[in-house]
């Protein structure tokens, strides 16, 4: 499908101002990431503690974190989560806190503080002393169950109550989202008597949260994952680089690496601006970026490689113009429907997909531009740097004085 027919942009004479954008782009990221102190990293690097919370309504932003403040843990993040696959009201938030001390006892204690902390805050008023069933394990309430025998099953209980327990927990946590707000809701559970109903009612609590996971990252393991996450983005730079040297010529291979290297810069530099932490997705999607623009290029490059046989009298900057325009339909089909679908990531993925996507968003818009905007030029100003834009320009301009002159 080609989208344009005879284009004939000069986009060669059009390479100053794409290397300016780059270079604001560039300033203002770097900028943004110095005031900053750096960039920011997840738990994933830094090494903490990360508490998945779930509430029966809007989560209470204010009330957790002044109850953090107070339990002297305000350096702790709070992250609201608006995930579209929920059932009901319910509303995640995720807390934050980064270790301080070392070793394993420093990561429980912060874990263990988080904890204190919602449970102090949240607690129900009416609870009176009971489990809140919302948090209970299924073994702990199978042991209850069995100990109460609402069925009235004595010595022939057998395992009937560590099934009916299994049902229970299974039925509060997929069908209800982790979070029950009243017993009834769970008559429809296979099983499930008004006897038991009425027992768990008199011996539980319904709190209006829950704990859906906790992550724990030493430091030690959160440094070593930096480092290799560099060290795979360096290695996968390398390899397209040997490999466009064997395929094209070494320029090309520096011009592309020199170009994607550009949209990692930029990238990370939206990410400063824009407040986003670095965390394992998001260097899968820097990677995935990387491979992406790398693929662009190396489709102008090819068709670079085609034309030269083709036009060997024209100047080299026309050649690359020409290639460019040709290609032109192609990278906006793939370019725009990559964008559009990550956008709607972006837009409609929930807060837990949030940082991946908006890599994603800034990286297809500057991986497509970099192609014929950053690593074309390097290839024109080579290819004029050794003379050979040069004479063949000239070559091709006394062939047309000569064409002139027999008119």
């Amino acid at each position: 499908m080609e989208l344009f027919k005879n284009v004939n942009v000069d986009w060669m004479g059009k390479a100053k101002y794409f290397v300016t954008l780059s270079l604001i782009l560039l300033a203002l990221g770097w900028i943004s990431i110095f005031r900053n102190g750096g960039l920011r990293y997840g738990i994933d690097f830094r090494g903490g503690t990360l508490v998945y919370v779930r509430f029966s309504g809007p989560p209470p932003v204010d009330k957790i974190r002044d109850g953090l403040k107070a339990a002297g843990l305000a350096n702790s993040s709070i992250q609201s989560i608006s995930d579209i696959s929920n059932r009901g009201p319910q509303s995640d938030v995720v807390i934050g806190l980064e270790q301080h001390g070392q070793g394993d006892e420093a990561l429980d204690a912060g874990k263990q503080a988080i904890l204190d902390v919602l449970h102090k805050t949240f607690s129900t008023p009416d609870a009176g002393g009971k489990s809140d069933f919302n948090s209970v394990t299924p073994s702990a309430l199978a042991s209850f169950l069995t100990q109460k025998d609402p069925l009235n099953l004595g010595t022939a209980a057998g395992d009937r109550y560590n099934q009916l327990a299994i049902k229970l927990t299974a039925s509060r946590d997929k069908d209800h989202g982790g979070i029950v707000t009243s017993f009834d809701q769970l008559k429809d559970v296979e099983g499930v008597t008004p006897a038991v109903i009425s027992t768990l009612a008199s011996n539980f609590s319904l709190g209006n949260f829950t704990i859906r996971n906790v992550e724990v990252v030493g430091p030690k393991v959160g440094a070593q994952l930096r480092r290799q996450a560099i060290l795979a983005t360096l290695y996968a730079l390398a390899g397209m680089l040997v490999y466009i040297a064997f395929r094209f010529e070494w320029v090309y291979g520096a011009a592309a690496v020199i170009a994607v290297f550009h949209d990692v810069l930029i990238t990370l530099g939206f990410f400063s601006l824009f407040h986003y932490e670095i965390s394992l997705t998001v260097i899968a999607a820097l990677l995935t970026l990387v491979g992406y623009s790398m693929n662009d290029t190396i489709v102008i490059f090819d068709r670079v490689r085609e034309n030269l046989r083709l036009m060997r009298r024209e100047p080299f900057p026309e050649i690359v113009n020409r290639s460019i325009n040709q290609t032109l339909s192609r990278t906006i089909l793939t370019s725009g429907l990559t964008f559009l679908t990550v956008l709607v990531l972006y837009l409609m993925g929930g807060e837990v997909l949030r940082a991946f996507s908006f890599a994603m968003v800034v990286g297809v818009v500057v991986g497509t531009y970099s192609s014929f905007g950053i690593a074309a030029p390097i290839v024109v100003v080579w290819h004029k740097y050794r003379g050979q834009g040069a004479a063949i320009s000239a070559g091709s301009a006394a062939e047309k004085r000569v064409a002139t002159a027999r008119r």
